[in-house]
């Protein structure tokens, strides 16, 4: 009775591992081809951010020349031709225009909208920093699933499936690998830009709010 209970218990279990084979890489297939497809977005973005190569002293320059002045309207010309990302213009452009409120409400505002911008940066590295931890485990998925199989094949002396079945594993295996050195290398470069922009927007959030006083 027992034999048959576990004998029961260990088809079920080969069936479900099997079952997740295709799934499994479906799903490497998909981190690979978005990795891939995020490097060619990254290496667009990297070319134009060498092209451009953003100074903040020149701007913050700009809106100190215009310090003494009552009405926000330069300020915010000098902030929308500049070359800072969209959103954060939107940002300084909103501050800007708290001009007639109080220093507390604006420096409240300020802080949540430079929190709200370091909330999207990471929104935006989400999907690759999961790829980059999660891949390597699917990628493990997919190599030992085969092997169940695989090893079946041997001891019945079927080489032929036996390499079918290993040759799936290490597909698996590349894949994994591959997609999660992409996403790692897409993250670490992409974070430090994130990190160099939202430390760009505090200085000029600082300096907007200086001059607003």
């Amino acid at each position: 009775m027992v034999a048959s209970i576990n004998d029961m218990f260990n088809s079920v279990m080969h069936s479900i591992s099997q079952s997740l084979l295709t799934p499994v890489m479906v799903i490497l297939a998909i981190f690979f081809i978005y990795a891939l497809a995020n490097l060619g977005i990254l290496l667009s973005e990297y070319y134009k951010r060498r092209k451009l190569k953003f100074d903040i002293k020149p701007l913050i320059a700009q809106m100190l020349a215009v310090k003494d002045q009552q009405s926000p309207d330069e300020l915010i010309n000098i902030i929308k031709a500049s070359q800072l990302p969209p959103s954060h213009k939107e940002v300084l452009i909103t501050l800007a225009e708290t001009s007639n409120q109080s220093p507390e409400f604006r420096e409240s505002l300020a802080l949540k909208m430079v929190e709200d911008e370091g909330i999207i940066a990471a929104k935006r590295l989400e999907k690759t920093d999961i790829i980059a931890k999660i891949a390597p485990a699917v990628g493990l998925m997919g190599t030992l699933i085969p092997l169940g199989p695989g090893l079946t094949a041997l001891g019945e002396g079927d080489i032929q499936t036996l390499a079918q079945h290993l040759l799936i594993a290490f597909d698996a295996a590349v894949l994994g690998m591959a997609s999660a050195a992409i996403a790692f290398t897409i993250s670490k470069v992409r974070r430090r830009w994130y990190e160099e922009e939202l430390s760009n927007l505090e200085t000029i959030v600082d300096t907007l709010l200086e001059i607003l006083k």
